[in-house]
Formats: structure tokens, C-alpha cells, sequence
């Protein structure tokens, strides 16, 4: 049984409820309410003003059960995910979770490919200019390729491959620099993306700064998606784990039980 499964059915969000945002402590987590519309609009509108008015980097990091289960067992991840500015509902489990313990409902989810596929057509119409961090060579130029058939017009400021060393992160920082994006995705995996977003959020001139793990991959079909009716039902992770068993079968096998656990133990907040 899954964690999704174990739970009880969720209740409807209620209307109206999430409009503005809020926060769902989830498994010791505070994850934003907002939908996955409204958080596109905030990030279309938000990013492109500050990286213009020079304001500091917004770092807008992803939950999931993988994150939660991370958050409690690794101290380092815990200390950087507690720099986030805003933390989305990545996995169907996070908005199941927040409307079964109480509180604030999360609206819906907003999976990291969702967000990103869903705005490329907006952000191409208002001008916003993303940047592609991660995944190897080929992948990351496939993904830019591909974004700019979706989205006609997409201004892509600039991309890299996810591998560098650590004498090289300078470099790194100085070629998103010299075009500062609006949106900077950055897709090296937990917990080495959110530890390079807090490490160097101070040095880059970006709008909003978003973590997106193998978001490449799903783009360019290395990585397949679950059908819709998997994702609506939270099983996502079953599809995933069955396409990528050596990959993914003992993550999942091992966060998602104890991603359930810290649910129950954080249910009263």
C-alpha cells in the first residue's frame, strides 16, 4: 500500500481558500497553499521585477515524499530547505496529507514539470527569460530545443549541462550572471541543487531561483510521465518506480512509508 493510498480520501479545497496563499505545515514541512495557476502567475510577474530592480534571488524549492522523509533524516538538506522562500506541493501526497490533517488546504499539485511546461507559452508572450541548469549535454540541449517548438518566441537567456567541479562553480555562476535571467531552473538532483541554490542564492542575479530535478528528462521523454489518470490519483510514483526500477524502487520503498510516518507524527502542526 502506498503512502498516497493510506491515507484518507481528501477532502475538496475550499473555494476561494488558497487565492492568495498560505501555508500547510505537511510532515514538518511548511508548503505554500497556492495552486499551480497562481503559483505560474506569481512567478511570471514576480521574477522578471526583481531580477530587475537587482532584489534578491526568490529561492522556490519543491516537497515531496522523497523531500520529507530527506528533511528529518539529513541535517544539511534540512538547513538549506529551511532557506527556501516559498516550498510547492511537488507530490500528490503533500496536498492529500494537508487537507487530511487540517489547516490550511493546499489547492492543488504542482509538480515540477507541470509548472514549468504549463508557463512556457505565457513566458514567451510576457518576454520572461528562463535559464537551464543541469542534466548532461545532451539532454539539457534536447530540453531547449524542444521548449522552443512548445513556445514560439521563448526567450531562453542561457543553459548548461549539470556537471561542473567545484573549482569550476565560479564559472558557472559568472555565465548566469552575464545574461541574469528571469527564472533560473536548476535540475542537479536533492540534495546537491538545494545546497548549490543556497550556497550562491546571494551571488545570482536572477528573478527566482527553482529547484527542478529531472524536469530535462521528462521534457525530452527520457523519462516518461505517468498517464493522467496516475497523476490525478497520486500514483505517479508507481509509474515512475516501474519505468526506472533500479533508479527508483528502493527510494520509493524506503521514503514513502516513512514520508507517511511524518505526516502522523506532524498532523497537530
Amino acid at each position: 500500500m502506498s503512502a498516497e493510498q493510506a491515507l484518507p480520501r481528501p477532502q475538496p479545497a475550499r473555494p476561494g481558500s488558497n487565492d492568495h496563499g498560505g501555508v500547510a505545515r505537511v510532515g514538518g514541512v511548511p508548503v505554500s497553499t497556492l495552486s499551480l495557476q497562481a503559483l505560474i502567475r506569481r512567478m511570471l510577474e514576480e521574477a522578471p521585477l526583481r531580477r530587475s530592480l537587482g532584489e534578491r534571488a526568490l529561492l522556490v524549492f519543491d516537497c515531496n515524499g522523497q523531500g520529507l522523509s530527506m528533511n528529518a533524516n539529513d541535517p544539511a538538506f534540512r538547513a538549506d530547505l529551511a532557506q527556501a522562500d516559498l516550498i510547492h506541493a511537488d507530490g500528490q501526497i503533500i496536498v492529500a496529507a494537508s487537507r487530511w490533517v487540517g489547516g490550511p488546504a493546499i489547492a492543488d499539485r504542482s509538480s515540477t514539470t507541470d509548472m514549468f511546461i504549463d508557463s512556457l507559452k505565457s513566458a514567451a508572450a510576457s518576454g520572461v527569460r528562463y535559464y537551464l541548469l543541469g542534466g548532461d549535454e545532451r539532454v539539457n540541449a534536447e530540453c531547449a530545443r524542444r521548449i522552443g517548438e512548445m513556445a514560439p518566441g521563448l526567450k531562453l537567456a542561457g543553459r548548461r549541462n549539470g556537471f561542473w567541479t567545484p573549482q569550476e562553480e565560479d564559472a558557472v555562476i559568472d555565465a548566469i550572471n552575464a545574461v541574469a535571467p528571469d527564472v533560473l531552473w536548476v535540475g542537479t538532483g536533492k540534495p546537491r541543487e538545494q545546497a548549490f541554490c543556497v550556497r550562491n542564492r546571494d551571488r545570482i542575479k536572477a528573478g527566482w531561483i527553482v529547484t527542478c530535478g529531472g524536469l530535462y528528462n521528462y521534457v525530452t521523454g527520457d523519462y516518461p510521465r505517468a498517464p493522467m489518470w496516475m497523476q490525478k490519483a497520486g500514483l505517479e510514483w508507481l509509474h515512475r518506480m516501474a519505468t526506472r526500477p533500479k533508479q527508483l524502487a528502493w527510494r520509493y520503498l524506503t521514503t514513502n512509508p516513512h514520508a507517511l510516518w511524518l505526516i502522523w507524527k506532524h498532523r497537530h502542526g
